[in-house]
C-alpha cells in the first residue's frame, strides 16, 4: 500500500469498525450504559431545589463506549465530582450528519431535559462523511448550536472540540474542528480548544477495538475536561 492511500483506507476500515463497535459494544455491556448514576431521563424536566442539570451531546466517547461500566466515563466523572444530574442520550456513531434519526434527534432530548448546561463533544463521526457532505456537515453544525441557543437561551452552552482517536490525522478532522469554533462562537458558547489530541501518545488508554478510550483513558479525558471548566468558572 503506498502512503499517499494508507490515510484513506485507514479511515475507510475505522468507519466499518465503528459502526460495528456500537453494535457489539452494546451486547457486550448490554444495559449498563444506558443510564448511569444520578443520571436523569432525558424526558423529565422535574427537578429538585438547586438541582443542576447537565446534559451531554456526543457521539461513543461521552456515551462511554469502551468503558467496564458507566460510572467510568468522562462525563459521568465530571458530573459526580460536581454534584450535577447528568442526562446523556449520546449514541455511538452520532455526528452532525451521520446517524440522524428523524423522530428521534438527540437535539430534541437535550432540549426536552431544559437543562442548566449543555455540553457538546460532536464531530469525530462526521469525518468519514468527508469531503462528499462537507457542506452538509457545515450546516447542519451551525444549524444544531442555533437550534440550541433559541430553545435553551438561558442555558450556558459548552462546545468542545471534537476527539480524535489516533495521532494520525485527516485534514478533514482540523476542518471539521474550525466549522465548530466558528459555530460556537456564533451561538455565544463557551469553547473548549484541545480536544482532538488528548489521547495523542498513550495506546495504553484505548480499549482492545483500537477506536475508543478504556477506563483510563476515559479518566484521563475527565481529568482534562475538569481543567478545562475550572477555567470556565464551573
Amino acid at each position: 500500500m503506498t502512503p499517499a492511500r494508507r490515510p484513506a483506507v485507514i479511515l475507510w476500515i475505522a468507519a466499518v469498525l465503528l459502526a460495528g463497535a456500537a453494535v457489539s459494544t452494546v451486547l457486550a455491556l448490554g444495559g449498563v450504559l444506558s443510564r448511569g448514576p444520578g443520571e436523569a431521563d432525558p424526558g423529565s424536566a422535574a427537578r429538585a431545589p438547586g438541582e443542576t442539570v447537565v446534559a451531554f451531546y456526543g457521539d461513543s466517547y461521552t456515551r462511554g463506549t469502551g468503558a467496564t461500566a458507566t460510572d467510568s466515563r468522562w462525563s459521568t466523572i465530571v458530573s459526580a465530582e460536581r454534584g450535577w444530574t447528568e442526562v446523556n442520550p449520546s449514541r455511538n456513531g452520532l455526528g452532525f450528519v451521520n446517524q440522524r434519526r428523524a423522530g428521534d434527534d438527540l437535539v430534541d432530548q437535550i432540549i426536552a431535559a431544559r437543562p442548566d448546561i449543555v455540553i457538546s463533544t460532536m464531530g469525530l463521526n462526521d469525518n468519514f462523511s468527508m469531503p462528499s457532505r462537507a457542506d452538509e456537515i457545515e450546516a447542519a453544525i451551525i444549524s444544531d448550536f442555533e437550534t440550541i441557543r433559541v430553545a435553551l437561551p438561558e442555558a450556558r452552552l459548552i462546545v468542545v472540540e471534537p476527539f480524535w482517536y489516533t495521532e494520525e490525522r485527516p485534514d478533514s478532522v482540523d476542518q471539521i474542528i474550525g466549522w465548530v469554533q466558528a459555530a460556537a462562537l456564533a451561538a455565544d458558547a463557551d469553547y473548549i480548544p484541545g480536544a482532538s489530541h488528548w489521547l495523542d501518545g498513550h495506546p495504553e488508554w484505548m480499549a482492545d477495538d483500537g477506536l475508543h478510550p478504556n477506563d483510563a483513558g476515559y479518566a484521563s479525558l475527565a481529568g482534562r475536561m475538569d481543567a478545562e471548566l475550572a477555567k470556565l468558572g464551573l
